[in-house]
């Protein structure tokens, strides 16, 4: 794309072309069935001093918007010597990393067939209602700017999910089996997973107890890890939530020891997933950034603004969920990287604590809430019986001192329902996991 970039600003332009698939099923009846096509562009101007920003799906009239804009700005003769332009992109790369198999050309026929068969898994007669949704996804991103920049990549994912809501006289469970690849070819091989997870929500659902409220030590499943991680850590390691609060740059001092020397947590954008960004909204390329690297603080996530502000090199974490929005930072696929425990040596020293396997939120930046959906005693070093807790708490930075045994499981989970939340901006892609780790006290209720 040729465009002309008026002098005395910095220009950058992302063009999106976007094709996506729904399709819903409440129990038999089919809801929704649908694809959608659109290209769009987000386009900003910079003076030096502010940011404007337009958005049109009028291809053919970017050039008209990048000069519409520069009129409401103030030319600045050494705008390249910002402290902010001088850390902007001057890559000029192409990354196709979907172009063998796009779920565009898979039809939508196709796509309802796969689907049928999997009706024939909910028919337990506790299960009173069930949701099937498929979604896919496939994008092709252009970055250019006035530096020089040309970058190209795409993006894509495609999955189910079923969500069951079981009930037998007054007990009740709701439960949900998703299953997301880069590819729809990659959709297979699931049907003794589900099998066992439906038996496991009914077996929940009939046998779990009450637990007594108190403090323990708590084992985390990779699942629950991967929100711990993004939910109560990720979010407070965001360069922009720290700008003007002088209390949390305080408390994020590099350096600053966190926990045992094993504890690793990386935030990495180069994994073919749903976190997957080889460059970011602002044409800087992904990294493995350490936000906590042998136990100790080690990184923020920036955008181009945020590290100009902490004089910082940027980290290719600014992000904007579609051509409507400006990039802000975002959190790409993070996770705590393996340990060298297995989970049976997590567990055997425990006489009376829980393992939490699978948990529906979380939720909190200084002190957290997540709140499980299965979880189990564990007695003498052995899971036992299932058990309904409604909340574990803590501080952040007490429970990651608390860590105590990192185990060698590490899963990472991907999905293409929902996302990241943050602002106006929901849903942005992002992944996040962990190994189980071994909590030594938390409050449970």
């Amino acid at each position: 794309m040729k465009l002309k970039y008026p002098k005395g600003f910095y220009v950058d332009v992302r063009i999106e072309n976007v094709f996506s698939t729904q399709i819903r099923y409440t129990t038999r009846e089919l809801n929704e069935c649908k694809t959608r096509e659109y290209i769009a562009a987000f386009i900003r101007v910079f003076d030096g001093k502010k940011w404007f920003y337009a958005s049109t799906t009028e291809i053919d009239g970017i050039q008209k918007e990048i000069d519409s804009l520069a009129t409401l700005a103030t030319p600045n003769k050494d705008i390249e010597k910002n402290t902010i332009v001088k850390r902007m992109s001057k890559a000029v790369d192409a990354v196709y990393s979907y172009e063998k198999s796009k779920v565009t050309d898979i039809s939508l026929e196709k796509k309802l067939e796969f689907l049928e068969p999997l009706h024939s898994f909910v028919t337990d007669s506790t299960i009173k209602m069930y949701v099937l949704i498929y979604s896919d996804t496939h994008k092709v991103k252009e970055f250019h700017n006035s530096l020089g920049a040309c970058i190209k990549q795409d993006f894509q994912l495609s999955g189910f999910a079923i969500g069951v809501e079981m009930s037998e006289g007054e007990k009740k469970f709701s439960g949900r089996f998703m299953r997301t690849k880069p590819h729809f070819e990659e959709l297979v091989d699931f049907e003794d997973e589900l099998k066992a997870d439906l038996v496991s929500f009914k077996e929940f659902m009939l046998q779990s107890e009450p637990v007594e409220a108190g403090i323990y030590p708590l084992v985390f499943s990779p699942q629950v890890t991967g929100i711990f991680t993004h939910e109560i850590f990720g979010h407070k390691s965001e360069a922009d939530a720290m700008m003007g609060d002088e209390a949390t740059k305080a408390e994020w001092v590099i350096g600053k020891t966190m926990g045992m020397s094993e504890l690793n947590i990386i935030d990495e954008g180069t994994s073919l997933n749903s976190g997957f960004v080889p460059y970011d909204d602002e044409g800087n390329k992904a990294r493995i950034n350490y936000l906590i690297k042998g136990g100790k603080l080690s990184g923020r996530l920036h955008s181009v603004t945020t590290a100009a502000d902490f004089d910082d090199e940027v980290t290719g974490n600014a992000r904007a969920i579609s051509y409507e929005f400006e990039p802000i930072v975002r959190m790409t696929n993070t996770y705590i990287d393996n340990g060298s425990k297995s989970v049976d040596e997590l567990i055997a020293p425990i006489k009376k604590g829980f393992y939490i396997k699978s948990v529906s939120h979380g939720s909190g930046l200084s002190t957290f809430t997540i709140a499980p959906d299965r979880a189990y005693m564990i007695e003498n070093g052995k899971i036992t019986k299932p058990v309904r807790i409604s909340v574990v708490t803590g501080s952040v930075f007490e429970t990651l001192g608390d860590i105590d045994g990192i185990a060698n499981d590490l899963q990472i989970q991907t999905s293409i329902f929902g996302g990241c939340g943050k602002g106006v901006q929901f849903p942005c892609p992002v992944s996040f996991g962990g190994p189980s780790i071994r909590v030594s006290k938390m409050t449970v209720q």
